[in-house]
């Protein structure tokens, strides 16, 4: 069972309310109201603000949808918002306001099928994983018929947050399919690694996927080098190699957790001269139109 504290909250702003596992609750330092993981989950009253360089489709993923739950932003690959749900809800999510899943999955496979550019599909959402294996297994089923389509990448956050997820049947389910699987965590401070997340993420790596993370420089959780250097550090010791470091996504009701780019150009120069190459994450940002991700 899926056990959850969720409840509706006045300081959490168009229905999106507050949602935590129990595991990752469990990670968080008592009575310390700046602890880094409180602060990723917790309504504030900053969520009720509202400013003219922040918009509620930071990215204008709708104009990126030729079927309603189909982004095809970038040449080659297409993203599929499998389900709304996530394990957490994390006050930054750049999607908080975002409906638009997939009403009709054969007309999805059937774009993708028509198109043989498209070599890679991304499942994201919400979190795919939060879906049943039974559901999982219809989806990678239909891709593996498309012979045009050679991997499949997982954006999720259950690694992380919901690690008991991770099961025996999961990964039997993800093997079953003969496409290259690339599953990319969402962490983004050490704290959220702990036994149980180091068990997943083994499971992961010994069925033979790849694992990357990326994660998103947020005031007051990540915001140092020396945070960083940690993050990544525990990371590769999980078995994850970093990938990404995401400027903030500029949706409405997350300005209180931006990070000023000149700061963020200055931790990133540092983590790169004190770690090896292959621990030091991109720093991007994304734009709406640009034909990838923008580095820093």
């Amino acid at each position: 069972m899926h056990k959850t504290i969720s409840k509706n909250n006045s300081k959490a702003p168009y229905n999106f309310p507050y949602k935590a596992p129990k595991e990752y609750l469990a990670k968080i330092s008592r009575f310390n109201k700046n602890d880094p993981l409180f602060l990723q989950i917790t309504p504030t009253e900053a969520e009720q603000k509202r400013s003219t360089n922040f918009s509620y489709d930071p990215l204008c993923e709708k104009q990126y949808m030729p079927i309603p739950g189909l982004l095809h932003k970038y040449h080659g690959r297409v993203l599929i918002l499998a389900t709304l749900n996530c394990a957490i809800h994390c006050r930054f999510c750049f999607r908080r306001f975002m409906h638009d899943i997939v009403i009709n999955w054969q007309k999805i496979f059937a774009y993708i099928a028509k198109d043989k550019t498209i070599t890679e599909v991304i499942l994201s959402g919400g979190d795919p994983l939060t879906l049943s294996n039974k559901k999982l297994a219809m989806i990678f089923n239909n891709l593996v018929k498309i012979t045009h389509v050679r991997s499949l990448r997982i954006h999720t956050r259950v690694p992380i947050v919901k690690p008991k997820r991770i099961t025996n049947a999961l990964i039997t389910t993800l093997r079953a399919t003969k496409l290259s699987i690339v599953i990319v965590t969402h962490c983004n401070h050490a704290n959220e690694i702990g036994n149980t997340e180091r068990v997943a993420i083994k499971k992961l790596r010994n069925a033979g996927f790849f694992v990357l993370n990326q994660a998103v420089l947020l005031k007051g959780v990540n915001d140092s080098a020396a945070t960083l250097i940690t993050l990544s550090e525990t990371l590769f010791t999980a078995g994850i190699i970093p990938y990404y470091l995401h400027l903030l996504d500029k949706v409405q009701g997350t300005q209180h957790f931006a990070v000023d780019r000149k700061a963020a150009k200055q931790f990133h120069k540092i983590i790169t001269e004190q770690l090896p190459g292959y621990l030091v994450p991109k720093l991007v940002y994304e734009k709406s139109g640009a034909k990838a991700k923008i580095a820093i």
